[in-house]
């Protein structure tokens, strides 16, 4: 039997919900043992048990996504200033996607769907150049950029 998500009638009953509700869960789920690995390996310590960025170690350059570990280990920290200098972009990105995450469980409680950031038309162009402009300012070697080196 399949049967498609968004019927146009929201979920009714604890069934229909939490069968609504497992995959946005199992997603959230998964981000919550992820945090769980940040938290206790401590990424900001040097010689931890968590990897290094294979980039910045292979190619000495960093990643847009270098920083990442170390920004979410200080949001769950409280200490948003220092996720915004370890990846400031990636914050954003991590906000973007917890957005689109509770859109997405909305939508599958009311059986259409909730527009988010992903629905907009202009989103792929947008996400590509702040990809593209993050990864060559941070590495740029004179100030202001340096710091933004991490």
């Amino acid at each position: 039997m399949t049967s498609s998500v968004y019927t146009g009638f929201p979920a009714r009953g604890f069934k229909a919900k939490a069968r609504a509700l497992g995959p946005p869960l199992a997603i959230a789920a998964g981000a919550g043992l992820g945090c769980v690995v940040l938290w206790l390996g401590d990424p900001t310590t040097p010689g931890g048990p968590l990897p290094v960025c294979p980039t910045k170690t292979l190619l000495g350059i960093a990643c847009p996504g270098c920083g990442g570990m170390r920004m979410v280990y200080s949001a769950l920290h409280g200490d948003i200033p220092a996720a915004l200098h370890y990846n400031a972009v990636s914050f954003v990105v991590v906000l973007l996607l917890v957005w689109s995450t509770v859109a997405w469980a909305v939508g599958r409680l009311r059986g259409r769907a909730v527009n988010s950031w992903l629905h907009w038309r202009w989103t792929p162009l947008a996400f590509g150049v702040v990809f593209v402009v993050w990864f060559v300012i941070r590495n740029l070697p004179f100030a202001p950029f340096t710091s933004l080196y991490v």
